[in-house]
């Protein structure tokens, strides 16, 4: 039995991007126990397909559409897509990120795009997309924004994720204000540590690297999904209403202890940076 009411979310129309794993997939199956109607979206049609599948139930179906949040034009589909399915959205979670850990000189023009092309313009092109689209149907409507804790303080070795989050977290607080008068809410979430599969070994290379990061954190230990998708559900609810332009830091009190999740790579030798760019390259 969880902390909310079932209908929490009931007939809400939530849009996930990068919906299909890791924390966007907890915060969907989240949202569908509570009563809202889901619609899911990343680059990989299959791994959609198959969480669509298993997330849904034959009273519930889970939408799915493929899209790279980096072309407007494929954001403006799947919108359309969306709508032509439930007749409307109620709720957009900017979640599809992308991110990995290198000293900042070895970094190339286009990896840095890689991330601020997801990070930055892929949030600002579906933010976009959807806020035009309720204004223009005098409907008001909330947006979840997934940032990070170095967002506000930065973090050395996550450079272009740190400037793309800073970037959201700027958009998040001014379209507080711009659009409330449209009845549009922002909302934000900046975890901490909460390891995913595959993202958490590329973000922390070694045993003792992630005995470190877990020791820094007061509680001395890691996030999990269900912690962050709770408080996901309670910040799209109509029990948040009157939060807006908010940024809700959850890790375990980690910020508080120094600025810079990755700050302790300074350990790392070349010859691990090396390993790891190659791990990196392979995909793994």
């Amino acid at each position: 039995m969880g902390p909310f009411a079932k209908d929490l979310l009931k007939d809400k129309v939530v849009l996930v991007t990068g919906g299909a794993t890791g924390l966007g997939r907890a915060m969907g199956e989240m949202f569908l126990e509570l009563g809202a109607h889901l619609a899911i979206a990343s680059r990989r049609e299959d791994v959609l397909k198959q969480a669509a599948d298993e997330m849904g139930t034959e009273d519930n179906p889970v939408f799915y559409h493929r899209c790279d949040v980096r072309d407007p034009v494929q954001i403006q589909e799947l919108v359309d897509a969306v709508e032509q399915r439930f007749g409307h959205i109620d709720v957009l979670v900017n979640n599809a990120a992308g991110n990995f850990i290198s000293p900042t000189e070895r970094l190339s023009p286009r990896a840095v795009d890689a991330v601020l092309n997801i990070v930055l313009h892929g949030t600002f092109y579906s933010t976009l997309e959807v806020g035009k689209r309720w204004i223009k149907q005098g409907r008001g409507g909330t947006m979840l924004n997934i940032v990070t804790t170095y967002a506000s303080s930065g973090s050395a070795f996550v450079v272009p994720s740190a400037a793309a989050k800073a970037g959201v977290l700027a958009l998040t607080r001014s379209l507080a204000v711009e659009w409330a008068r449209h009845d549009i809410r922002q909302v934000a979430i900046a975890p901490g540590p909460f390891p995913t599969e595959g993202a958490w070994s590329r973000l922390s290379p070694t045993p003792e690297l992630e005995e470190k990061m877990i020791n820094r954190i007061p509680l001395r230990r890691v996030g999990n999904k269900e912690e962050l998708a709770h408080l996901a559900a309670y910040l799209i609810s109509d029990y948040a209403a009157y939060m807006n332009g908010e940024v809700v830091t959850i890790d375990g009190g980690e910020w508080l202890l120094g600025a810079g999740q990755f700050n302790d790579l300074l350990e790392v030798t070349e010859q691990q940076w090396d390993q790891l760019a190659e791990l990196t390259r392979q995909g793994k």
